[in-house]
Protein backbone atom coordinates (compact mmCIF):
# COMPACT_ATOMS: atom_id res chain seq x y z
CA UNK A 1 0.00 0.00 0.00
CA UNK A 2 1.27 3.46 -0.87
CA UNK A 3 0.12 6.44 1.23
CA UNK A 4 -3.56 5.47 1.38
CA UNK A 5 -5.36 8.13 3.44
CA UNK A 6 -9.09 8.11 4.18
CA UNK A 7 -11.67 8.75 6.90
CA UNK A 8 -14.86 6.75 7.31
CA UNK A 9 -17.85 8.32 9.04
CA UNK A 10 -19.94 6.62 11.67
CA UNK A 11 -22.97 4.81 10.29
CA UNK A 12 -22.03 5.03 6.62
CA UNK A 13 -21.57 2.27 4.09
CA UNK A 14 -18.05 2.85 2.79
CA UNK A 15 -16.98 0.91 -0.27
CA UNK A 16 -13.40 -0.01 -1.12
CA UNK A 17 -13.36 -0.72 -4.84
CA UNK A 18 -10.61 -2.15 -6.99
CA UNK A 19 -9.53 -5.05 -9.21
CA UNK A 20 -8.13 -8.27 -7.79
CA UNK A 21 -4.66 -7.71 -6.37
CA UNK A 22 -5.13 -3.96 -5.89
CA UNK A 23 -4.57 -4.13 -2.13
CA UNK A 24 -8.13 -4.19 -0.78
CA UNK A 25 -7.71 -7.22 1.47
CA UNK A 26 -4.31 -6.02 2.68
CA UNK A 27 -5.81 -2.70 3.76
CA UNK A 28 -8.75 -4.28 5.53
CA UNK A 29 -6.49 -6.73 7.39
CA UNK A 30 -4.32 -3.86 8.61
CA UNK A 31 -7.37 -1.95 9.83
CA UNK A 32 -8.62 -5.06 11.65
CA UNK A 33 -5.31 -5.50 13.47
CA UNK A 34 -4.54 -8.78 11.71
CA UNK A 35 -1.33 -7.56 10.07
CA UNK A 36 0.88 -4.67 11.15
CA UNK A 37 1.46 -1.75 8.77
CA UNK A 38 5.12 -1.04 8.00
CA UNK A 39 4.54 2.72 7.92
CA UNK A 40 1.85 5.28 8.63
CA UNK A 41 -0.92 5.20 11.23
CA UNK A 42 -4.51 4.00 11.42
CA UNK A 43 -7.17 4.50 14.07
CA UNK A 44 -10.24 2.27 14.31
CA UNK A 45 -12.98 2.96 16.90
CA UNK A 46 -10.47 5.13 18.74
CA UNK A 47 -7.69 2.54 18.93
CA UNK A 48 -4.31 2.56 17.19
CA UNK A 49 -4.03 -0.26 14.64
CA UNK A 50 -0.39 -0.95 15.48
CA UNK A 51 -0.31 -0.48 19.26
CA UNK A 52 -3.84 -1.57 20.20
CA UNK A 53 -4.68 -4.29 17.69
CA UNK A 54 -6.26 -6.60 20.29
CA UNK A 55 -8.61 -3.85 21.49
CA UNK A 56 -9.66 -3.20 17.90
CA UNK A 57 -10.54 -6.88 17.45
CA UNK A 58 -12.83 -6.70 20.48
CA UNK A 59 -14.79 -3.77 19.05
CA UNK A 60 -15.19 -4.71 15.39
CA UNK A 61 -16.77 -7.41 13.31
CA UNK A 62 -14.77 -8.98 10.49
CA UNK A 63 -16.03 -11.20 7.70
CA UNK A 64 -13.14 -12.49 5.64
CA UNK A 65 -13.18 -13.16 1.92
CA UNK A 66 -12.75 -16.86 2.59
CA UNK A 67 -15.61 -18.65 4.37
CA UNK A 68 -14.27 -19.22 7.88
CA UNK A 69 -17.03 -21.04 9.78
CA UNK A 70 -17.08 -24.74 10.61
CA UNK A 71 -18.85 -26.79 7.96
CA UNK A 72 -19.24 -29.85 10.21
CA UNK A 73 -21.24 -27.83 12.75
CA UNK A 74 -24.87 -26.79 12.46
CA UNK A 75 -25.90 -23.17 12.07
CA UNK A 76 -26.81 -23.01 15.76
CA UNK A 77 -23.56 -24.68 16.84
CA UNK A 78 -21.51 -22.17 14.87
CA UNK A 79 -23.35 -19.31 16.55
CA UNK A 80 -22.77 -20.90 19.96
CA UNK A 81 -19.08 -21.36 19.19
CA UNK A 82 -18.58 -17.73 18.19
CA UNK A 83 -20.54 -16.58 21.22
CA UNK A 84 -17.77 -18.18 23.25
CA UNK A 85 -15.05 -16.62 21.10
CA UNK A 86 -16.54 -13.16 21.70
CA UNK A 87 -17.04 -13.92 25.41
CA UNK A 88 -20.70 -13.04 25.37
CA UNK A 89 -22.11 -13.37 28.92
CA UNK A 90 -24.20 -16.49 29.49
CA UNK A 91 -27.24 -14.41 30.39
CA UNK A 92 -27.14 -12.76 26.94
CA UNK A 93 -26.26 -15.70 24.69
CA UNK A 94 -29.82 -16.89 24.01
CA UNK A 95 -31.02 -13.40 23.10
CA UNK A 96 -28.02 -12.73 20.85
CA UNK A 97 -28.48 -16.06 19.07
CA UNK A 98 -32.18 -15.38 18.54
CA UNK A 99 -31.31 -11.95 17.11
CA UNK A 100 -28.78 -13.42 14.65
CA UNK A 101 -31.19 -16.12 13.49
CA UNK A 102 -33.94 -13.55 12.91
CA UNK A 103 -31.69 -10.88 11.37
CA UNK A 104 -30.13 -13.32 8.90
CA UNK A 105 -33.36 -15.24 8.24
CA UNK A 106 -31.75 -18.48 9.43
CA UNK A 107 -34.38 -19.71 11.89
CA UNK A 108 -35.56 -22.56 9.66
CA UNK A 109 -31.94 -23.59 9.02
CA UNK A 110 -30.77 -23.49 12.64
CA UNK A 111 -30.36 -27.29 12.85
CA UNK A 112 -28.86 -27.69 9.36
CA UNK A 113 -25.21 -28.55 8.90
CA UNK A 114 -23.35 -25.57 7.50
CA UNK A 115 -21.90 -27.71 4.71
CA UNK A 116 -25.35 -28.16 3.10
CA UNK A 117 -26.15 -24.44 2.99
CA UNK A 118 -26.02 -22.53 -0.28
CA UNK A 119 -23.41 -19.81 -0.73
CA UNK A 120 -25.93 -17.08 0.04
CA UNK A 121 -27.03 -18.66 3.33
CA UNK A 122 -23.43 -19.28 4.35
CA UNK A 123 -22.66 -15.61 3.86
CA UNK A 124 -25.65 -14.66 6.00
CA UNK A 125 -24.43 -16.98 8.75
CA UNK A 126 -20.90 -15.57 8.55
CA UNK A 127 -22.30 -12.04 8.82
CA UNK A 128 -24.46 -12.99 11.79
CA UNK A 129 -21.52 -14.54 13.64
CA UNK A 130 -19.42 -11.42 12.98
CA UNK A 131 -22.18 -9.31 14.57
CA UNK A 132 -22.85 -11.42 17.67
CA UNK A 133 -21.06 -8.99 19.98
CA UNK A 134 -22.83 -5.97 18.40
CA UNK A 135 -19.73 -4.14 17.15
CA UNK A 136 -20.05 -0.49 16.06
CA UNK A 137 -17.93 -1.21 12.97
CA UNK A 138 -17.92 -4.21 10.67
CA UNK A 139 -15.42 -5.00 7.92
CA UNK A 140 -16.67 -7.11 5.02
CA UNK A 141 -14.03 -8.40 2.61
CA UNK A 142 -15.74 -9.14 -0.72
CA UNK A 143 -18.70 -10.67 1.15
CA UNK A 144 -20.75 -11.59 -1.92
CA UNK A 145 -17.99 -13.13 -4.00
CA UNK A 146 -19.24 -16.33 -5.62
CA UNK A 147 -22.93 -15.98 -4.74
CA UNK A 148 -25.82 -15.58 -7.17
CA UNK A 149 -27.30 -12.13 -7.98
CA UNK A 150 -30.45 -12.65 -5.89
CA UNK A 151 -28.45 -13.72 -2.83
CA UNK A 152 -26.16 -10.74 -3.40
CA UNK A 153 -29.13 -8.35 -3.45
CA UNK A 154 -30.58 -9.94 -0.29
CA UNK A 155 -27.22 -9.66 1.47
CA UNK A 156 -27.11 -5.96 0.69
CA UNK A 157 -30.55 -5.57 2.26
CA UNK A 158 -28.91 -6.78 5.50
CA UNK A 159 -26.12 -4.23 5.06
CA UNK A 160 -28.71 -1.46 4.72
CA UNK A 161 -30.33 -2.63 7.95
CA UNK A 162 -27.00 -2.39 9.75
CA UNK A 163 -26.36 1.13 8.47
CA UNK A 164 -29.86 2.15 9.57
CA UNK A 165 -28.88 0.97 13.07
CA UNK A 166 -25.79 3.26 12.93
CA UNK A 167 -23.31 0.43 12.35
CA UNK A 168 -20.38 1.58 10.21
CA UNK A 169 -19.88 -0.81 7.29
CA UNK A 170 -16.52 -0.98 5.48
CA UNK A 171 -16.91 -3.27 2.48
CA UNK A 172 -14.44 -4.25 -0.22
CA UNK A 173 -15.71 -5.29 -3.62
CA UNK A 174 -14.81 -5.53 -7.29
CA UNK A 175 -18.46 -5.57 -8.36
CA UNK A 176 -19.28 -2.19 -9.88
CA UNK A 177 -23.02 -2.56 -9.30
CA UNK A 178 -22.37 -3.09 -5.58
CA UNK A 179 -20.28 0.06 -5.43
CA UNK A 180 -23.39 2.01 -6.47
CA UNK A 181 -25.04 0.95 -3.19
CA UNK A 182 -22.39 2.63 -1.01
CA UNK A 183 -22.75 6.06 0.59
CA UNK A 184 -19.14 6.81 -0.34
CA UNK A 185 -16.39 4.77 -1.86
CA UNK A 186 -12.68 4.80 -2.51
CA UNK A 187 -11.13 3.44 -5.68
CA UNK A 188 -7.79 1.70 -5.27
CA UNK A 189 -5.38 0.60 -7.98
CA UNK A 190 -1.91 -0.92 -7.66
CA UNK A 191 -1.87 -0.09 -3.94
CA UNK A 192 -2.74 3.58 -4.44
CA UNK A 193 -5.90 5.51 -3.66
CA UNK A 194 -6.93 7.00 -7.01
CA UNK A 195 -10.37 8.48 -6.22
CA UNK A 196 -12.79 8.95 -3.32
CA UNK A 197 -16.33 10.32 -3.03
CA UNK A 198 -19.98 9.43 -3.46
CA UNK A 199 -20.89 7.49 -6.62
CA UNK A 200 -22.37 10.66 -8.14
CA UNK A 201 -19.30 12.73 -7.21
CA UNK A 202 -16.98 10.21 -8.83
CA UNK A 203 -19.00 10.26 -12.04
CA UNK A 204 -19.02 14.07 -12.09
CA UNK A 205 -15.46 14.83 -10.96
CA UNK A 206 -13.35 12.03 -12.42
CA UNK A 207 -14.94 11.46 -15.83
CA UNK A 208 -14.01 14.13 -18.35
CA UNK A 209 -14.97 12.02 -21.34
CA UNK A 210 -18.49 11.43 -22.64
CA UNK A 211 -20.01 8.00 -23.22
CA UNK A 212 -22.07 6.95 -26.22
CA UNK A 213 -24.06 3.73 -26.21
CA UNK A 214 -24.47 1.85 -29.48
CA UNK A 215 -26.75 -1.16 -29.96
CA UNK A 216 -26.48 -3.21 -33.13
CA UNK A 217 -26.70 -6.73 -34.53
CA UNK A 218 -23.00 -6.99 -35.33
CA UNK A 219 -21.06 -5.28 -32.52
CA UNK A 220 -17.71 -6.79 -33.53
CA UNK A 221 -17.90 -5.28 -37.01
CA UNK A 222 -19.18 -2.01 -35.54
CA UNK A 223 -16.23 -1.92 -33.15
CA UNK A 224 -13.80 -2.21 -36.05
CA UNK A 225 -15.48 0.73 -37.81
CA UNK A 226 -15.85 2.97 -34.75
CA UNK A 227 -12.21 2.57 -33.72
CA UNK A 228 -11.16 4.22 -36.99
CA UNK A 229 -12.99 7.48 -36.18
CA UNK A 230 -10.41 10.09 -35.00
CA UNK A 231 -12.67 11.65 -32.35
CA UNK A 232 -13.21 8.29 -30.62
CA UNK A 233 -10.79 7.86 -27.74
CA UNK A 234 -11.82 4.31 -26.85
CA UNK A 235 -14.52 1.77 -27.65
CA UNK A 236 -15.35 -1.57 -26.08
CA UNK A 237 -17.96 -4.30 -26.30
CA UNK A 238 -20.73 -3.80 -23.76
CA UNK A 239 -23.57 -6.33 -23.70
CA UNK A 240 -25.06 -6.51 -27.21
CA UNK A 241 -23.44 -3.29 -28.29
CA UNK A 242 -20.61 -0.86 -27.65
CA UNK A 243 -19.62 1.83 -25.19
CA UNK A 244 -17.80 4.55 -27.10
CA UNK A 245 -15.67 7.12 -25.28
CA UNK A 246 -14.68 10.57 -26.48
CA UNK A 247 -14.65 14.23 -25.50
CA UNK A 248 -17.47 15.69 -27.63
CA UNK A 249 -20.58 13.62 -28.26
CA UNK A 250 -22.06 16.29 -30.55
CA UNK A 251 -19.22 15.69 -32.98
CA UNK A 252 -18.98 11.93 -32.46
CA UNK A 253 -22.67 11.04 -32.86
CA UNK A 254 -23.11 12.13 -36.52
CA UNK A 255 -19.69 10.76 -37.51
CA UNK A 256 -20.38 7.38 -35.93
CA UNK A 257 -23.79 7.24 -37.63
CA UNK A 258 -22.26 8.13 -41.00
CA UNK A 259 -19.47 5.57 -40.67
CA UNK A 260 -21.88 2.78 -39.73
CA UNK A 261 -24.25 3.67 -42.57
CA UNK A 262 -21.39 3.74 -45.07
CA UNK A 263 -20.39 0.22 -44.02
CA UNK A 264 -24.06 -0.91 -44.11
CA UNK A 265 -24.04 -1.77 -40.40
CA UNK A 266 -27.58 -1.67 -39.00
CA UNK A 267 -27.95 -0.18 -35.53
CA UNK A 268 -31.00 0.42 -33.35
CA UNK A 269 -29.75 2.85 -30.74
CA UNK A 270 -27.04 5.51 -30.72
CA UNK A 271 -27.26 7.92 -27.78
CA UNK A 272 -25.16 9.71 -25.19
CA UNK A 273 -25.51 8.13 -21.74
CA UNK A 274 -24.39 8.93 -18.21
CA UNK A 275 -21.11 7.19 -17.29
CA UNK A 276 -21.23 4.17 -15.01
CA UNK A 277 -18.77 3.60 -12.18
CA UNK A 278 -17.11 1.03 -14.40
CA UNK A 279 -16.58 3.71 -17.06
CA UNK A 280 -15.13 6.03 -14.42
CA UNK A 281 -12.82 3.39 -12.99
CA UNK A 282 -11.53 2.26 -16.38
CA UNK A 283 -10.88 5.89 -17.35
CA UNK A 284 -8.93 6.50 -14.13
CA UNK A 285 -6.74 3.41 -14.34
CA UNK A 286 -6.01 3.92 -18.04
CA UNK A 287 -4.83 7.43 -17.20
CA UNK A 288 -2.69 6.05 -14.35
CA UNK A 289 -1.19 3.39 -16.60
CA UNK A 290 -0.43 5.94 -19.30
CA UNK A 291 1.21 8.18 -16.71
CA UNK A 292 3.38 5.33 -15.44
CA UNK A 293 4.20 3.97 -18.90
CA UNK A 294 2.11 0.80 -18.66
CA UNK A 295 0.58 -0.07 -21.99
CA UNK A 296 -2.58 -1.83 -20.80
CA UNK A 297 -4.67 -1.08 -17.69
CA UNK A 298 -6.08 -3.84 -15.51
CA UNK A 299 -9.83 -4.09 -15.89
CA UNK A 300 -12.00 -4.60 -12.81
Amino acid sequence: MNKVSLKVRQGEIFGFLGPNGAGKSTTIRMLCGIITPTAGTATVVGFDAEQEAEKIKQHIGYMSQRFSLYEDLTVEENIDFYSGIYRIPGSEKAARKAWVLEMAGLEEHRHSLTTVLSGGWRQRLALGCALLHKPPVIFLDEPTSGVDPISRRNFWDLIYQLAADKVTVFVTTHYMEEAEYCDRLAMIYRGELVAIGTPDELKSNYMQEEIINLECLNPYEALRVVEEIPEVKDASLFGRGLHIVGYDSQIMLPRIAAALTEQKIVYSNLIKIAPSLEDVFVSIIEAKDKQSGVSLGAKP
